[in-house]
């Protein structure tokens, strides 16, 4: 009893035996999964409708799981269907079979074009695959392929599902599958065979039937009928006659001497290399039972001409190398280049001088030679500079020969080819856009894409600039031409502005800020080749009316030269002489010659005329300057004389990077008092000047008289009754004008008496244009790449855009239009990422992917050809469908215009296959004609099959004559080098 009471005594060893193994909880995970994605119980539909694997949507859901360390990845594919939640539900039977059973003999969707293998191998439209995860090895072992499938056929019985499941074994490219199907009393086993060769005895139907019937063992005598679907596709690689169509570019003639400049303006297009490398033929006899057909191994019924019904695909060439694609990418290429021009073409033309001249250095210094006043001009020093470069640039280093060079010039400047001094019809030409003289164009939404791209119009000079530096860079030595070209741009906007010549192509006005920053800058410099011809020309019809007064003078006696206190004769002449649309025809070159231009006698009468202006209420009046016109019937308040609206100067013309200074220099003066007054005063440069132009056009007028023309809300009119009792009319300035110390009032104050002519230039074009022509010249051929870049592309998708419409492609059309949308998105942020227009590139090369295949198919189709009559709308509508569908079907089989057409090619390319001549004459294909012996030999119309496949179907009880007839189907695929036999044997698991 001591012992019995001993603690120590009633210890033992306890065995756990509820501890689930590794194995077990796989198991259990397994069925977790099935539960998660309710896949229990039946869930039986109606038969799917014909073609509905390829036109339905799949979904598929994947959840991870393990097997000890070893990662397995279970994935649910699903054809989703809309009327399965109403109709498949309500009535399901207690002993229907699952519905992958049903599908195994539903001849609706055999040979889907494009589905999972499994759906192709056994026609199910749902199931459960598990594979190994990504990064693990193959269940190769034949214990472990044992293990799986028993995992999930316990998963099945526990959990009642009837979704096949499915294990990958072996290699994953052998893509091999086994897998279980459990019903209520039911059971399906999925087994597949591989192999390298096929079996000399299986190479025929005849074979696969008994293999079939082996397999199925079925016990009743009268076997049940087979029914038998087959496939047979032929491969055609060799077009022969019916080769591409595109030509490839001549490069030794294209911008030859011959050429003319207007091929300068055309971007190539098109695809290199045929974008259709294959085209497969799939033969189907859909409906065939055992007997029907002889298919052994010395004798074959299946003629694909014969067959009932024909599908054809084309197989896509990978990249095809094409034209505009190669032209956007090489000059995308560009923008990652570091080197400027001079790095690129060698030393400078002033190191070279400097170079040659050394030895004479000192001889210069103490030997002073007379300097030709003439040779100073910057024209001259251009044409200087220009033969150093050719001078020291020998011949075989310059990138662009004379001839493509005078090409590409007389493309851009077509006013050059006329004598400048004497053409005014191309100076006026100049001045306008649009050199085509279709005005109505310029409303089309083609040319108004330079707004959504921010690039330039499409007949503009940056445009053709653009479209030049494209070509030069892919045919005539790329970087270095590029940079040779640009260096002759430069100098000839710098000749044109020296010489007073327009700019040819670009819009009159100040640029355009919704185009891009280049195209901005040329037509800045045209502003001020324009500002500066006027200038000059005032001053020429100055001079003129000067020379004329003078000569009046000497017949008068006493003349003084002055008239009350104004300016005289001549001066009153020249206004006459100028017109008011010029006003600043007398300015002075530059801020520092205003002095120096303005005569004594100019000077002497503007200080009297400030006299006269000081005087308060004296007889004389200041004589009135710079009038345009009166100011409808306004009179001025202090006096009866008419209010005479005056020239003023235009607004400087800006670009959006000065715009962008402007704005930085503003915001940085802050919201202090004064930096607010510093602030409104550099903002009142214009206000002042027009005051100024105001006072000299109307002597004797005040701030409300200026108010009433410039501001008139700020003027506020009421009627009031006077002391003799009558209505009248007074007014009085606004609110805001009276405030003490506005800057209108105080801009009053400081302007002087000064006609526009005579005042401060607010828009310096000397200045300006040496800005502008200094920024062109610092530009490397990556700036100006990027500078270009929305022209390429805004020209790239006008050449599509016209390309498509030949074509008249939806998806091209669509992709288009993405292409466009994407680009303007990018292109019209301030700073665009290059990175991702490089996304832009990729989109267009693939619409111009899709229009070369379209017009590759209709060259083979012979569509556009006459002789096609009443068939060329069905052949149309058939090209368009083999871009879009993964397989189409051909409308009469073989004997049906395509397939008459598919035939053809097909007896071509077998006869130039065995060296035969091909008779011009040959008629429609499956005529005797096209099986005669030629060179001692029968050729046969069509090759070897490179693809047979075979589906064998039936319903018989197994394994048991008293069992359920259950469906029992085989798949077999022979081709050159596979042979593979996929298996579904369904067996009665209650009577057996």
């Amino acid at each position: 009893m001591a012992a019995d009471s001993d603690p120590e005594s009633e210890v033992f060893e306890i065995t756990d035996f509820t501890t689930a193994s590794e194995w077990e909880r796989f198991v259990s995970r397994v069925e977790e999964v099935l539960n998660d994605w309710k896949l229990i119980g039946n869930n039986s539909s109606k038969p799917p409708e014909k073609g509905e694997y390829t036109s339905g949507t799949w979904e598929e859901k994947t959840q991870d799981i393990n097997f000890a360390d070893f990662k397995f990845s279970v994935t649910h594919h699903c054809l989703k269907q809309e009327s399965e939640e109403g109709e498949g539900k309500e009535e399901p039977e207690e002993d229907a079979f699952p519905t992958a059973m049903q599908d195994l003999l539903c001849m609706n969707n055999d040979f889907p074009p494009r589905a999972h293998c499994l759906v192709r191998w056994y026609g199910m439209r749902e199931f459960v695959v598990i594979s190994p995860g990504a990064n693990c090895e193959a269940v190769i072992s034949e214990s472990k392929c044992n293990l799986l499938l028993s995992s999930i056929s316990i998963s099945l019985a526990n959990t009642g599902c009837q979704v096949p499941m499915f294990v990958q074994i072996q290699q994953k490219w052998r893509r091999m599958y086994h897998g279980e199907c459990q019903g209520l009393g039911v059971r399906t086993d999925f087994e597949m065979v591989h192999l390298r060769k096929v079996p000399s005895q299986y190479n025929h139907l005849s074979g696969l039937l008994d293999i079939f019937k082996s397999k199925i063992g079925c016990p009743l005598t009268p076997l049940p009928p087979i029914n038998i679907a087959i496939r047979f596709t032929y491969v055609l690689q060799d077009w022969q006659q019916y080769s591409w169509p595109q030509q490839p570019p001549d490069f030794d003639a294209l911008l030859g001497g011959e050429v003319g400049g207007v091929e300068f303006g055309k971007l190539p297009f098109g695809a290199c290399e045929d974008p259709i490398s294959e085209l497969h033929l799939a033969t189907t006899w859909p409906h065939l039972t055992e007997g029907i057909v002889v298919d052994n191994d010395v004798y074959s019924d299946l003629d694909p001409l014969q067959a009932p019904h024909w599908s054809v695909r084309v197989r896509k060439a990978d990249s095809p190398t094409c034209l505009l694609g190669d032209f956007l990418t090489e000059f995308f290429k560009l923008c990652s280049k570091k080197e400027s021009a001079e790095e690129i073409l060698g030393r400078g033309p002033v190191e070279e001088e400097g170079k040659d001249d050394i030895s004479h250095a000192l001889s210069k210094l103490t030997e002073p030679t007379a300097v030709p006043i003439p040779k100073l001009s910057v024209s001259n020093m251009v044409h200087s500079a220009r033969k150093r470069i050719r001078r020291h640039r020998r011949v075989d280093e310059s990138p662009l020969s004379n001839d493509v060079l005078n090409s590409i010039l007389l493309y851009l400047f077509p006013d050059a080819a006329v004598d400048k001094s004497s053409s005014e019809n191309s100076e006026s030409k100049a001045s306008q856009l649009n050199t085509d003289g279709k005005p109505e164009e310029k409303e089309s939404d083609d040319y108004n894409l330079y707004n959504q791209l921010k690039s330039a119009p499409s007949d503009s000079l940056t445009y053709r600039l653009a479209l030049c530096v494209c070509l030069v860079n892919f045919y005539h030595g790329g970087v270095r031409a590029v940079a040779h070209l640009w260096q002759e741009f430069v100098l000839e906007m710098r000749y044109r502005w020296e010489n007073n010549y327009l700019v040819y192509g670009l819009a009159s006005g100040p640029p355009d800020l919704r185009c891009c920053l280049l195209h901005q800058k040329l037509q800045m410099l045209n502003c001020c080749i324009e500002r500066k011809r006027a200038r000059d020309d005032g001053r020429k019809t100055a001079e003129g009316g000067k020379e004329r007064e003078r000569g009046r003078e000497r017949k008068k006696s006493g003349s003084t030269g002055t008239e009350n206190g104004r300016l005289g004769p001549e001066s009153a002449e020249m206004g006459r002489e100028v017109s008011p649309g010029k006003s600043w025809d007398s300015w002075s070159d530059s801020e520092g010659e205003d002095e120096f231009f303005e005569c004594l006698s100019d000077t002497e009468e503007m200080k009297e005329a400030a006299s006269t202006d000081g005087e308060k209420g004296g007889a004389k009046v200041a004589k009135p300057e710079g009038r345009l016109h009166p100011h409808g019937k306004l009179t001025l308040l202090n006096s009866q004389e008419p209010l005479y609206i005056p020239v003023t100067q235009e607004p400087a013309p800006m670009t959006e990077d000065l715009l962008e200074e402007q704005s930085e220099v503003l915001a940085k003066l802050g919201t202090s008092a004064e930096g607010a007054h510093l602030r409104a005063r550099m903002q009142s440069a214009c206000l002042l000047s027009d005051m100024e132009s105001f006072k000299a056009a109307n002597p004797g007028c005040t701030l409300e008289d200026f108010v009433r023309w410039y501001s008139p809300r700020d003027y506020v009119e009421e009627e009031v009754v006077d002391e003799n009792g009558d209505t009248v009319v007074r007014g009085d300035l606004s609110a805001r004008m009276k405030i003490p110390g506005n800057m209108w009032m105080e801009a009053w104050a400081t302007a002087k008496t000064t006609p526009a002519r005579r005042q401060r230039r607010l828009f310096d074009d000397t200045k300006e244009a040496e800005k502008v022509l200094h920024y062109l010249a610092v530009q490397k051929p990556a700036d100006l790449t990027r500078h270009l870049l929305p022209c390429i592309l805004h020209a790239a998708i006008l050449k599509e855009k016209e390309e498509e419409s030949v074509e008249d492609i939806l998806s091209a059309r669509k992709a288009i239009q993405q292409a466009t949308s994407h680009a303007s998105k990018l292109l019209r942020h301030p700073s665009p990422d290059y990175k991702k227009l490089e996304d832009v590139i990729t989109q267009l090369i693939a619409v111009e992917t899709v229009i070369a295949r379209s017009r590759s198919l209709k060259a083979k189709f012979g569509i556009g050809k006459a002789e096609q009559g009443d068939n060329t709308e069905d052949l149309e509508r058939f090209v368009s469908s083999l871009l879009e569908e993964p397989e189409v079907s051909v409308i009469g089989a073989g004997r049906g215009p395509a397939g008459s057409i598919i035939h053809k090619l097909f007896v071509s390319a077998q006869r130039a296959a065995l060296l035969a001549p091909l008779d011009e004459d040959t008629g429609r294909g499956g005529g005797a004609d096209d099986k005669k012996p030629m060179g001692g030999a029968s050729v046969p119309d069509f090759p070897p099959p490179a693809g047979r496949e075979i589906l064998l179907r039936t319903c018989v009880p197994r394994p048991a004559p008293y069992s359920k007839a259950l469906p029992q189907r085989l798949f077999c695929v022979l081709m050159r080098e596979d042979f593979r036999l996929a298996g579904a044997f369904s067996s009665d698991t209650s009577f057996f």
